[in-house]
């Protein structure tokens, strides 16, 4: 995603990078071209009715606006889904490093597991979304026998919620977490998971074919007739009248295509990667925090806020 300043025009326009043009620029020199060769004939007398191309160019013009806004329900449903993800991800975090009895044995690596399986569940979750299979990305988010476990596996992500829930329950069963705690914990992961497949179903239902194909042939076959249709008014700027046409038209197709895969590596994308490292700062900032008012409530000493005191994300770990 480029982030930019949509109150300044002017940067706006001049900006380059994210913009479709570079991708337009061989099929606005094609209908440039046939718009010179309109003209030419235009001089030796060839002309052609404008009619059927002003009844087709407003359908035309309804069909793009109805496959962009198809194209922009999917990249804001998509951005929807992550943002339940950091939520509830947060909410998660909250919980599992709050509610269970910390003076129980075994209780902090459990908890530190949940965490870590948190973390890496949004990360191999986006893997998946974007067709790679790199477990080395993970860095030390997977131990070397948890790798070797999904190494062969497809569904890696929803593994990470089964791991979770087996350690709530270990919580559970050691009598660390109440029924009511498990049960809104649970509802976290399933919410979770219920976003990811969410995801899943807008990167494996793509624009049906028909309909992508056919606007395409038909924006081939509007753009290339279109210049000997105005050439008899346009004259000599029917190549420069052409590619405007070509542009506008083929640009709102191309916007299309560029967002209704919303999770890839595109520079208008969404910012997945940004929203990986916001979850795992938040988790640890709130495993950080969660320790910290344990230690205060352990003392006795109300003098310090938590959240002064919860300055970075790296605090989690310096604490448990």
């Amino acid at each position: 995603m480029i982030d930019y300043d949509p109150k300044n025009w002017v940067s706006v326009v001049a900006r380059s990078h994210g913009t479709i043009a570079p991708r337009l620029v061989v099929r606005v020199g094609i209908a440039a071209a046939l718009g010179l060769v309109a003209a030419l004939l235009s001089m030796r007398g060839f002309k052609m009715s404008a009619t059927a191309h002003t009844l087709i160019g407003v359908a035309l013009g309804l069909l793009l606006v109805f496959r962009t806004n198809a194209s922009y329900e999917r990249y804001w449903e998509g951005r929807k889904l992550l943002g339940v993800m950091v939520t509830r991800s947060r909410d998660l975090a909250r919980q599992v490093t709050s509610f269970p009895h910390g003076d129980l044995p075994d209780v902090q690596p459990a908890v530190a597991d949940v965490c870590r399986y948190l973390n890496a569940f949004f990360k191999l979750g986006t893997q998946s979304l974007r067709g790679e299979r790199d477990l080395a990305a993970l860095g030390d988010l997977l131990t070397a026998a948890e790798r070797n476990v999904l190494r062969s596996h497809a569904g890696r992500a929803p593994m990470m919620t089964s791991l979770m829930s087996a350690r709530i329950a270990e919580l559970a069963r050691a009598g660390a977490l109440e029924p009511h705690h498990v049960m809104l914990i649970d509802a976290n992961i399933t919410a979770l998971q219920d976003a990811f497949g969410g995801c899943e179903r807008i990167v494996r239902t793509p624009v049906p074919f028909a309909y992508a194909q056919h606007i395409k042939l038909a924006l081939l076959l509007y753009t290339a007739t279109v210049p000997f249709a105005i050439a008899d008014t346009t004259r000599w700027l029917t190549p420069i009248a052409s590619a405007f046409i070509a542009y506008a038209l083929i640009g709102i197709d191309e916007i299309g295509v560029e967002i209704e895969e919303p999770f890839g590596h595109d520079p208008n994308d969404l910012p997945i990667d940004k929203i990986a490292q916001a979850i795992a700062d938040g988790v640890e900032d709130i495993s950080g925090a969660s320790v910290m008012a344990r230690r205060l409530t352990a003392t006795g000493d109300t003098s310090v806020e938590v959240p002064a005191v919860v300055r970075q994300s790296r605090l989690a770990a310096e604490l448990l």
